[in-house]
């Protein structure tokens, strides 16, 4: 899976990391992630005295940003997939420019073509290195995904963080590096092969007031008071839980017919990786870690892979109650 940075705190046990939110942001201080998921440390222990971050947080407390140097930059490596807003006088090659890829690599990241036009405030993936996007389907597995794009699969693993076995779910997006989109087949995106679901399928995954539209990927934020519930919008099994940036901590849950949600900003997580959930459980309660804005970022982000975002249908501003 695509390794999104994120801003933690070690804490003794190698088993459970935590991300702290000042008390005057969220009165839920802590994110518990729980004891099966251990991701690489995001801070560096520094001679028992500092710590030191992988990259620059976007928001942090007064108090722990004196004892935190920042990683120089000439040292980072970039691994993110982010989203670029169109401004006016941009072009398709100026933009690969801007960001160090290939024309290639932004025009299958973005299903577009040579001649594409671009409107000011058009929202395109851009990502991190030149080559492919790739979101996993059912069946396959890294050599596969390999094989297909003519990329070598150690560096698919290496660069997504993934396990030595290159364990992979369905609806992982990975960076292929150096991949090449084989003829004639389209790219696989986010978005290109959703299908609309019954109505009755989902139900709301909270209570609140939706604060954004379609984003990212097929994503829908709703904003309501840090520890308000989040439920499952449907049955089905949990894939993964963690915290990366830019969704802080959060869940993907594989539904019995295809579908992926994510539950992402979560102020703490109370289901296990692994665990069947029935529709309407509590998986955990809204926060603002991750990608948000102070206080006033507690929100959650619904995304929904393999099929039409159920709420994409209501507009921002409009309100979520369960009847």
């Amino acid at each position: 899976m695509v390794s999104i940075i994120s801003y933690n705190y070690l804490t003794s046990s190698p088993s459970a990391y935590f991300a702290k939110i000042s008390a005057s942001e969220n009165k839920l201080n802590f994110i518990n992630i729980g004891p099966t998921v251990q991701p690489g440390p995001d801070l560096v222990l520094i001679k028992d005295a500092s710590l030191k971050f992988f990259a620059s947080p976007v928001f942090i407390s007064p108090q722990v940003l004196g004892t935190i140097m920042v990683r120089p930059e000439e040292e980072k490596e970039e691994r993110d997939i982010i989203q670029y807003t169109v401004k006016e006088g941009d072009s398709l090659f100026n933009i690969a420019k801007k960001f160090g890829i290939t024309l290639e690599t932004l025009l299958w990241a973005n299903d577009l073509q040579k001649s594409s036009i671009l409107k000011s405030g058009q929202k395109l993936v851009i990502l991190p290195v030149s080559g492919i996007m790739h979101m996993v389907k059912a069946g396959e597995n890294i050599n596969q995904i390999a094989k297909t794009y003519r990329a070598e699969e150690k560096e698919i693993i290496d660069f997504n963080e993934l396990s030595k076995e290159g364990e992979i779910f369905v609806e992982d997006i990975l960076v292929i590096p150096g991949g090449k989109l084989p003829s004639p087949t389209p790219p696989v995106i986010a978005g290109t092969s959703e299908t609309a679901l019954p109505n009755s399928y989902f139900i709301i995954p909270c209570q609140g007031k939706i604060t954004q539209g379609i984003h990212f990927y097929n994503a829908i934020d709703i904003a309501n008071q840090c520890g308000t519930p989040v439920f499952a919008t449907a049955g089905g099994k949990i894939q993964v839980i963690d915290n990366k940036w830019p969704y802080g901590g959060y869940i993907r849950i594989l539904h019995p017919n295809g579908v992926v949600t994510l539950y992402g900003h979560l102020s703490k997580i109370i289901v296990s990786t692994g665990q069947n959930i029935s529709q309407g459980q509590v998986l955990g309660y809204i926060g603002n870690t991750g990608r948000t804005i102070g206080a006033t970022g507690c929100h959650l982000h619904f995304e929904t892979r393999g099929a039409v975002n159920p709420l994409a249908k209501y507009s921002v501003g409009t309100v979520l109650n369960f009847k």
